[in-house]
């Protein structure tokens, strides 16, 4: 999956600008016709002294079996996949060492956002419903999948930045020796009405009945989308120690993902329920949505955990009720707050 190898040498030349020398870099592309282009691409480390580079033109399944085997054990894996790249995950787990870093990506787009219902059955063991947060479902259904390979594993797993633009899905976990306590809490289900617009989450292992949504008539119904990650979805204080690193050397850094890690630095994922402030205008009949912050603002003066959501623009992520954040909403646009 390494393409042309430009993001190969990307990870050689910034990897040991950091650790130093001693890093060895193992590219691989299924496609033997891109072996020279490889090989040309990736010469620039041939002449770096403290790394060692070794490329190879295999099934990534096959080559990540064959490391399993040969007891090859990596730091941090980039699974850079067309599609979905669930087949690949327990191969990739089992060669990564403790507190190893796996870097994926998806460009399975349809069936986690429910565009493609049998296909997320398929791919994810999961339902997966039509949202408007329709991107961080997506990347809590990977982050699903990935924690269960994991634990069959015996592992534990730390999301340490989730992101996407919409069209790839973009995760970056940690893997640990063990499952930490509670961590099994973090699989659970999200629901929402779509006449009401009302949210609710449950963990599996405390799995109930679903209160009623906020339909006055009591005809509402949810609909359910999981099983899902419902933790966290960034680390933030690993992300600040990478800003901070970024600041120390001018241009290493893009001013894009510059504004990324800040969005996502500032917004860890939690608590899971997001709302378009688009929506909730609609619902109000409002002229256009309140302002983004004075809402957060509001809702954390009530006693409510808020932010703006670092995966999509427009979303506010809170655990108030949904009543409340109508209430807060239409106050807020009309200045009595």
């Amino acid at each position: 999956m390494a393409g042309c190898g430009i993001r190969g040498l990307r990870w050689g030349l910034e990897a040991l600008a950091e650790s130093g020398p001693g890093i060895e870099l193992w590219s691989n592309d299924a496609d033997p016709d891109r072996s020279s282009l490889l090989k040309s691409n990736l010469q620039p480390l041939q002449r770096v002294s403290g790394l060692s580079l070794r490329t190879s033109c295999q099934a990534a399944d096959r080559l990540l079996r064959q490391a399993y085997l040969d007891r090859t054990l990596f730091d941090l894996i980039d699974l850079d996949a067309f599609g979905c790249p669930n087949a690949l995950l327990q191969s990739a787990l089992a060669v990564l060492r403790f507190r190893g870093l796996l870097v994926l990506a998806s460009t399975d787009g349809r069936s986690p956002t429910g565009h493609d219902r049998s296909a997320a059955v398929r791919h994810f063991a999961a339902a997966a419903r039509a949202h408007p947060s329709s991107w961080e479902v997506a990347l809590r259904l990977q982050l699903g999948v990935l924690a269960r390979e994991a634990w069959q594993l015996g592992r534990g797993l730390e999301p340490i930045a989730c992101f996407s633009e919409g069209r790839t899905f973009r995760l970056v976990v940690r893997l640990h020796r063990r499952v930490s306590c509670g961590e099994e809490a973090k699989l659970g289900l999200l629901a929402r009405c779509e006449r009401c617009g009302d949210q609710a989450v449950q963990s599996l292992i405390k799995l109930s009945g679903w209160r009623a949504c906020l339909c006055a008539d009591g005809e509402g119904r949810w609909a359910v989308t999981g099983p899902l990650w419902t933790g966290p979805l960034q680390a933030p204080e690993l992300l600040a120690r990478l800003l901070k690193l970024g600041e120390s050397e001018p241009g290493s850094l893009a001013p894009s993902g510059r504004r990324l890690l800040q969005r996502l630095q500032r917004d860890c994922g939690y608590p899971v329920c997001c709302w378009s402030t688009a929506e909730l205008a609609s619902r109000l009949a409002l002229v256009g949505p309140p302002p983004l912050e004075g809402l957060v603002q509001a809702l954390l003066a009530a006693g409510h955990r808020a932010s703006a959501s670092g995966v999509m623009p427009g979303q506010l992520r809170t655990d108030a009720p949904m009543a409340e954040l109508l209430q807060q909403c239409a106050d807020h646009a009309t200045g009595d707050r």
